[in-house]
């Protein structure tokens, strides 16, 4: 991520920045972070399963780059997602993601 100064951040799809995501394991790399919302990059550690719920800290907005993604809410619908695919999901949403290996995703914290 490049900061451009006055509330402007780049980065790109493809850049090399990915650290560690220490709240659900993977890589990460973020565009943006101000209070609650955020927004940046995300896919799996390799050979990861994420089994434990994920409750929601805020509003997320999903684009599915690469791969698929199985997302099961709690009380709500299941997500069949692919590559090109968009889902919003409620704060404070439980969630179980079950991932293509090679997944990868765009998210937006509002």
């Amino acid at each position: 991520m490049t900061d451009l100064g006055g509330g402007v951040f780049v980065s790109r799809v493809d850049d090399d920045a990915w650290e560690p995501d220490p709240e659900v394991g993977g890589f990460v790399q973020y565009l943006f972070e101000e209070g609650d919302q955020a927004a940046g990059l995300w896919k799996p550690d390799s050979g990861m399963e994420v089994s434990e719920p994920i409750v929601l800290p805020a509003r997320e907005t999903i684009v599915v780059l690469e791969g698929s993604a199985r997302i099961e809410i709690d009380g709500g619908p299941t997500l069949d997602l692919r590559a090109g695919d968009m889902a919003s999901m409620p704060r404070g949403a439980k969630t179980v993601w079950h991932l293509s290996a090679d997944f990868k995703e765009v998210w937006i914290y509002s």
